[in-house]
């Protein structure tokens, strides 16, 4: 037998670690009596995370036992949040009989196994995110991939290549990731180690088991109602994650009532790199805000959820975007129809989760009431789509359910304020069960009947000073004073002998003592039974709930944009298939919102098309606004195609099919990478998926190298964009190269602008406006001024500065054509002596103190001698 701090286990540790050997990588928490405890290295681990106290259990020997820690039962729901988001799995064990019935060791068994993907409970979640679990199989031709939220229902899949999943992974934010435990290495060159992951058996990603999975879960003979049967390794992965449900015993998932394909040809396509520079979901400083920061006006959590989900899924088909636009400019144009809508939704809630609880039999009386509360204010909203004059939301209206029976069920049934658990009882209503009620009056009007009784008997036997009373030993009775012994009836049992009474009980007593001893509990059991029997009619609405859950959604998300549009004055966007984008007055949509007061932001104008104006080089000086520029640019057409009005004055939209960036540094330097080695990875990203739909934003490429290698690259990049077979992708390319301003007068669709600025007194104001033409001075000195530099290093790098510029006064001027230049066209004579090398600089000095015409031969080869020295660093 195994052993425990050098004694044999006792029969409840034996339990204990026969159920940890079923999960051995989970904190078990174990229910005895009124506590959950941990043991061994799971209290180690428990009281360092939960922070409660470590001690020990005794092994009877007077030794100090196996290490414990513990909490009450009913903290439960505090506690297990702070495990979970410490990236821990929980077998949560309980006591599956009454301890009062049995007198061997309670029965105890995993009820559950909580994971970071796998969670139901409101304090685990965050009720504007979605809570996905991911499967990822590595199939022959592609890799599939699946999405679960259990705790709304939501089942997705796709397949593709390794670029596309990890794109997915990086818009659907997974909590958790499973994967065949034989691809670990594959895994991780693929998609990296940040994800929280878990291994299966390899025979779990089969197609066989997959597909069964699916079939046997929907009830179907096969998948093409649900388009995803051509999907053989999404369907795998699917079937992956059905088969984790199974293991980690969830198995009332009566919610998940389809899945569906993720339409890839639907979307923009935005990349990691995307999402992060253009700060759409989180911001990259910590006091910062996102684009979701500031649009997000939604008012249920589902709402805010699906948002979340259109901003890194932008639309490009013309027909959904501008449906969506209508509805957003009917919410502007009538505030009757937006109060009414706004005011119902705040009253809705978080239907879709109270749904999938009731779906897993965890939800509680109040949200069934939520739930009640829910379906009354579907009405009004039904009504107010129905009458509008939009055919968009004609087509909400006739979709929307009222689930009256449904509704009008828990009216009849559920109090209006019942309690957070059914076990405090005060549930249901009083009329609903006949059984009910009459325990009700049994437990809560008990001394009424017993005052009855007494009254009567009194009257019956003529003993005035009959009382009744109750104690432990024989329950209920009647005291009678030795004066009136006499006349007590034959019938009553006489129990006990006082100094100055007798005390008797009789049989109608003993019935009614019965019966209200045994009320209370009968309550809560019957009232249970209820409860139970209406969250099981609630199954068969399940999927109407669902609809009116994404329906209310989106409405909510354009309501949403309404109010962003109000608040901050943006106005419709033009979409159409042209492939022009024109802003009119553009500003950046979070800037704008960040700006100390009575400042405001500067818009500008951008013109872009695939004829005469594809590149615009943006050249001017640090902090002028080059940044901004871009950013804002594809924000306002990420806005546009996801449905919302857009800060200008006026925009046009041809539609875009994918979105590039390289904004900024974003270094992987823990990951051993260089910045030039990211920028490379990211150019290289964009310049092989680009197409003539395309928008690409380049910023400050080629800064991570040396000033003649990033000049190359810059040019031989937007060289590539203009020529690119594949089409030609519209392109704003910010760079402190001037140089590349020679590229207009060869290339018929590169076109020069600048942020300006103005220099008054030698001080610079930046004034933020795009303006036509290059610029040729970058004020980095002046910034280092601003920034606080002391005051010598910026007198000094003034005078460098002035030294160089006079002494490389042809840099940038065109030379001529080169045969490493391809065809005809001009290259750029970049100059040798631009020294920002400080090695160059001080060979130049030394030869430049060299008095040639005094020097003797040895001398001369001395110096050399000193200059090789220099250059070899020796």
């Amino acid at each position: 037998m195994a052993k425990t701090a050098g004694k044999e286990l006792t029969p409840m540790m034996k339990q204990f670690f026969d159920l940890k050997a079923k999960h051995p990588d989970a904190v078990m928490l174990f229910r005895c009596g009124d506590f959950y405890e941990t043991y061994c290295e799971d209290a180690i681990t428990a009281s360092k995370i939960l922070g409660i106290t470590l001690t020990h259990r005794s092994n009877g020997a007077g030794g100090k036992g196996d290490e414990m820690a513990g909490f009450p039962h009913h903290a439960l729901d505090t506690y297990l949040p702070k495990l979970i988001r410490a990236g821990k799995r929980v077998a949560i064990c309980d006591q599956l009989e009454d301890p009062k019935l049995t007198k061997k060791l309670v029965k105890r068994g995993i009820t559950e196994l909580v994971t970071p993907g796998v969670a139901m409970s409101d304090n685990v979640l965050n009720y504007k995110e979605n809570n996905f679990l991911a499967a990822i199989h590595f199939g022959k031709s592609s890799f599939g991939v699946a999405f679960l939220d259990i705790s709304t229902g939501e089942f997705l899949t796709g397949e593709g290549t390794a670029d596309y999943v990890e794109k997915l992974l990086g818009n659907f934010s997974p909590k958790e990731v499973l994967y065949d435990r034989n691809r670990k290495q594959d895994f991780e060159r693929n998609f990296g180690t940040k994800y929280f992951t878990f291994q299966l058996d390899d025979w779990v990603f089969t197609d066989q088991t997959g597909k069964q999975k699916l079939l046997q879960h929907f009830n179907v003979k096969n998948l093409k109602g649900f388009g995803v049967d051509h999907l053989q390794s999404g369907v795998i992965a699917a079937g992956a994650i059905l088969q984790y449900l199974e293991q980690t015993q969830h198995t009332q998932i009566g919610h998940i009532t389809s899945i569906s394909r993720i339409e890839e040809d639907k979307y923009v396509r935005l990349d990691k790199f995307t999402i992060r520079s253009l700060e759409l979901v989180y911001p990259m400083q910590e006091d910062g805000k996102s684009l979701l920061d500031v649009i997000d006006k939604t008012v249920s959590p589902m709402g805010g959820r699906l948002l979340r989900r259109w901003l890194v899924f932008p639309l490009k088909d013309e027909k959904p975007i501008n449906e969506r636009l209508d509805v957003v400019e009917y919410y502007y144009r009538e505030p009757e129809f937006r109060e009414c809508i706004d005011d119902q939704i705040h009253r809705i809630g978080d239907l879709e989760r109270i749904i999938s609880k009731a779906a897993v039999g965890r939800v509680s009386p109040r949200e069934v009431v939520q739930l009640k509360t829910a379906l009354q204010a579907i009405q009004p909203i039904k009504t107010a789509c129905l009458y509008a004059k939009n055919p968009t939301l004609n087509r909400i209206g006739e979709q929307l359910n009222l689930c009256e029976s449904l509704r009008d069920r828990i009216e009849k049934e559920i109090q209006n304020d019942p309690p957070q658990l059914v076990a405090k009882g005060g549930v249901i209503r009083d009329g609903v069960n006949a059984e009910l009620d009459e325990l009700r009056s049994i437990a809560y009007s008990g001394k009424d009947y017993l005052l009855k009784i007494q009254e009567r008997e009194a009257q019956e036997t003529g003993i005035q000073s009959l009382k009744i009373g109750y104690n432990n030993v024989f329950g209920y009775y009647l005291e009678v004073r030795n004066t009136y012994k006499e006349q007590v009836p034959p019938e009553w049992v006489r129990k006990q002998t006082l100094a100055q009474a007798e005390r008797y009980i009789t049989q109608e007593l003993k019935e009614y003592e019965e019966k209200i001893l045994g009320a209370e509990d009968k309550i809560l059991s019957l009232e249970g039974k209820l409860f139970n029997d209406l969250i099981m009619s609630m199954q068969e609405f399940i999927p109407q709930i669902q609809i009116n859950a994404n329906i209310i959604a989106r409405l909510d998300c354009l309501l949403s944009f309404a109010k962003a549009a109000e608040e901050n004055k943006y106005i419709r966007p033009v979409i159409d298939s042209s492939e022009v984008i024109d802003i009119r007055q553009g500003r950046h949509p979070v800037i704008e919102q960040e700006l100390p007061l009575g400042e405001y932001y500067v818009p500008n104008d951008i013109l872009l098309d695939n004829e005469r104006q594809q590149i615009i080089i943006i050249t001017g000086p640090n902090m002028a606004g080059k940044s901004a520029l871009l950013r804002q640019t594809a924000l306002i057409v990420l806005l546009a195609q996801i449905g919302c009005f857009v800060p200008a004055e006026a925009a046009r939209i041809g539609l875009v099919d994918k979105i590039f960036t390289r904004v900024g540094a974003s270094d992987n330097i823990s990951l051993g990478e260089s910045t030039f080695m990211v920028e490379m990875t990211e150019a290289s990203n964009i310049l092989n998926n680009v197409s003539s739909r395309s928008l690409v934003l380049f910023d400050e490429l080629g800064r991570g190298t040396s000033t003649y290698d990033g000049i190359s690259i810059a040019w031989a990049i937007v060289e590539y964009l203009h020529e690119n077979a594949k089409g030609h992708p519209r392109t704003l390319f910010a760079t402190h190269y001037h140089e590349l301003n020679e590229m207009e007068k060869n290339f018929s669709r590169i076109k020069n602008y600048n942020v300006s600025v103005k220099e008054v007194d030698g001080k610079v104001i930046f004034l933020r406006k795009l303006e036509r033409g290059g610029s040729e001075h970058s004020f980095g000195i002046h910034v280092a001024e601003i920034a606080g530099m002391p005051r010598s290093i910026v007198k000094r790098a003034n005078v460098i500065l002035k030294q160089l510029e006079s002494d490389n006064a042809q840099v940038g001027t065109a030379g001529k054509p080169t045969k490493e230049i391809a065809g005809s066209r001009e290259g750029m004579q970049l100059s040798f002596f631009q020294l920002d090398d400080p090695v160059l600089c001080q060979v130049r000095d030394e030869i430049l103190g060299l008095d040639v015409n005094n020097l003797t031969p040895i001398e001369a080869l001395n110096k050399l001698n000193d200059i090789k020295k220099i250059v070899s660093g020796k």
